[in-house]
């Protein structure tokens, strides 16, 4: 096949477009953020600032840890202390983040390894994570968090 270079070049663009890693650069601007949110709330947990921690939650959050399902309110009344304990008192390796953006919606997914000692009981627990957030006129906010562990 020949082609030529007024050809291959668009041609080469379009496959671009095609391919499932390509990632504009509004969608890689919105993963950061949505990384950095993750992290932040992290951060807030370990640094023990609930009300920081809670700034970055929609107010219709549903919080699903425990077996349970927690509304805002209920997190920061029930969860959220000990949340905070338990990351100020164990350490805690995190997997990659994996974050899909579909448009104002975002959900980001992880795994981590917390190790430590949690109420004089030794803690070597895996976790997996999975984050749903939602673009907000101030920037993105979590909407939803499930926790699972063994």
């Amino acid at each position: 096949m020949r082609t030529t270079r007024g050809t291959l070049l668009p041609a080469l663009a379009f496959l671009t477009l095609l391919t499932p890693g390509a990632v504009s650069g509004q969608e890689s601007s919105d993963s950061a953020a949505v990384a950095t949110v993750v992290a932040a709330f992290h951060d807030a947990l370990s640094s023990g600032e609930g009300d920081r921690a809670l700034d970055l939650l929609t107010d219709h959050v549903r919080v699903l840890e425990g077996g349970g399902v927690e509304t805002r309110e209920e997190y920061a009344d029930h969860h959220l202390p000990a949340d905070m304990a338990f990351a100020q008192a164990v350490s805690r390796e995190r997997g990659d983040l994996e974050v899909v953006v579909r448009g104002d919606v975002a959900w980001a997914i992880s795994s981590s390894r917390a190790v430590g000692t949690w109420r004089e009981r030794p803690v070597d627990s895996r976790t997996a994570e999975l984050m749903v957030l939602e673009r907000q006129s101030d920037g993105w906010r979590i909407s939803a968090i499930h926790w699972s562990s063994r």
